[in-house]
């Protein structure tokens, strides 16, 4: 069942569902919580799950402002306080798995197990490839600017940010894509060590998105953390594979005394 909750003057769209202990599921960027529908479905037999549209996506309003992810993770921790009682555990995918690093490192005496699937998090390595390709943008706009007809301008603009831009990129606009300018550059290494919960990391070998690399990394620097990789898996790895999927998450959520 929807729900509605105002957090800092923008209404956030959320779900609750199932029984038992609390888990918060958040999913990635430009995705909503109907992506993460069988993340939730594998979890409510035996948890009561949470799920927000992260402002700007679904049915949440977008923010009023540029922020950066520390700003959305503010977000998430009100949320928390308004509606989840006790300790809880967390879910994310991607940039949900950012915010989620984030609020477990920041409030370890509330998390009780995180999971992180293909999280976002660390910046990417730059390529030679990349550099030339952010340098003929820079390039090129400032061509546009210098000699482009205004009324111009603006159709020839965004055919430029289609040419160069990310997929993600491309799909935002206005405030939303100023925030993913901002997100994409912010490096969370240096706070990985301050998770004190248990972590289990699944990734999809073939994830292009957030390469594997990424959760080497993270699992060299979370202290109690393991990582489970679904071969062929892309960057959903948790759709490439469902199946194991379901498996490796009943395995991490059961009770010890069983």
């Amino acid at each position: 069942m929807e729900n509605n909750v105002e957090i800092e003057g923008i209404k956030i769209n959320y779900i609750k569902t199932g029984s038992g202990d609390p888990v918060l599921v958040l999913h990635g960027w430009g995705a909503s919580i109907e992506t993460v529908m069988p993340i939730i479905n594998t979890l409510k037999q035996n948890h009561t799950v949470y799920a927000m549209d992260i402002p700007g996506f679904g049915k949440s309003q977008k923010p009023k402002e540029v922020f950066g992810s520390f700003c959305y993770a503010d977000i998430v921790k009100e949320f928390i306080d308004k509606l989840i009682p006790g300790k809880l555990s967390l879910v994310g995918h991607s940039f949900g798995g950012k915010l989620s690093i984030i609020i477990s490192s920041k409030y370890p005496e509330l998390i009780d197990k995180v999971v992180l699937i293909d999280s976002a998090g660390i910046i990417p390595k730059r390529t030679f490839k990349y550099h030339i390709r952010v340098k003929s943008f820079k390039l090129l706009k400032k061509l546009y600017n210098a000699l482009v007809f205004w009324e111009d301008k603006e159709k020839r603009m965004e055919k430029l940010y289609k040419r160069f831009g990310s997929d993600d990129y491309q799909n935002s606009s206005g405030v939303m894509r100023k925030i993913l300018v901002r997100v994409v550059n912010e490096n969370l290494k240096p706070i990985l060590r301050d998770i004190k919960a248990p972590t289990l990391l699944i990734w999809g070998d073939r994830d292009e998105d957030t390469p594997l690399y990424m959760a080497e990394i993270m699992e060299k620097e979370i202290k109690d953390s393991g990582l489970v990789v679904f071969e062929g898996a892309g960057h959903y790895s948790y759709l490439d594979d469902y199946n194991r999927f379901i498996r490796v998450m009943e395995a991490f959520f059961k009770p010890e005394a069983e």
